[in-house]
């Protein structure tokens, strides 16, 4: 068995704590103290939620969707293999090592897609853009912690609350999605979305492309 080697830490603001890059021959991983937020090997459900949401604005003439964290790249991978050439993809991410990653160790991992001229990198608080805007977006997709909780950042509750889901259904265009990605079932967030005004709907998926392992969760919530 190839062991880990540690490639980089970076301290996520506001007090996150640290987040560590690792590899194994061709594999890497991001950690977050003892738990694993993403692995190269499995992208099968950020991949879904970038596929779900088109799915459900792909009639929308110059869509622009905004992704809240990079990560490993496979949202906004899968986000630009199926949008149209005229569609504009603001990706925020909080991390400035992140996007360093992005183009220094895991560069074969984004295959080029950070230099797509659909692809806006800015490195900020995905919840700023957020309530910055009005009426700014076709789609908003969170992969920004393991679900419908701070867990990379306290701050991030606010994403999640009523107030922060009522500043996403603003920054929509009518119509528009917010899609959200957890690796668990939340009742409670369902109910957050139907009484924002959403209408709410939660899929399960696979986190591996073979479509094997374990079940994730995307929310896929309209604004009425």
């Amino acid at each position: 068995m190839i062991p880990w080697t540690h490639l980089d830490t970076a301290t996520i603001p506001d007090g996150g704590g640290e987040l560590r890059l690792k590899q194994r021959g061709a594999e890497f991983s991001i950690m977050l103290g003892a738990t694993e937020l993403m692995n190269s090997r499995l992208s099968g459900s950020e991949e879904a939620l970038a596929r779900l949401t088109h799915e459900r604005i792909r009639q929308r003439p110059r869509p622009h969707m905004l992704i809240g964290g990079l990560g490993m790249g496979f949202t906004l991978r899968a986000a630009l293999g199926v949008l149209p050439f005229d569609a504009q993809v603001t990706v925020s991410e909080l991390v400035p090592a992140v996007v360093e990653w992005a183009r220094g160790p895991m560069a074969d991992v984004f295959d080029g897609c950070l230099d797509d001229p659909r692809t806006n990198i800015v490195e900020n608080d995905v919840g700023q853009l957020i309530r910055a805007a009005t009426g700014s977006y076709d789609a908003i997709l969170l992969d920004v912690d393991n679900g419908p909780e701070g867990l990379t950042r306290k701050a991030n509750d606010d994403l999640y609350s009523l107030s922060g889901l009522l500043a996403a259904k603003k920054a929509l265009r009518q119509g528009g999605i917010l899609s959200v990605w957890s690796s668990a079932p939340d009742a409670a967030f369902t109910r957050r979305l139907q009484n924002a005004g959403f209408l709410a709907e939660e899929l399960k998926v696979r986190a591996s492309t073979k479509g094997t392992g374990a079940r994730h969760v995307i929310w896929l919530a309209t604004k009425k």
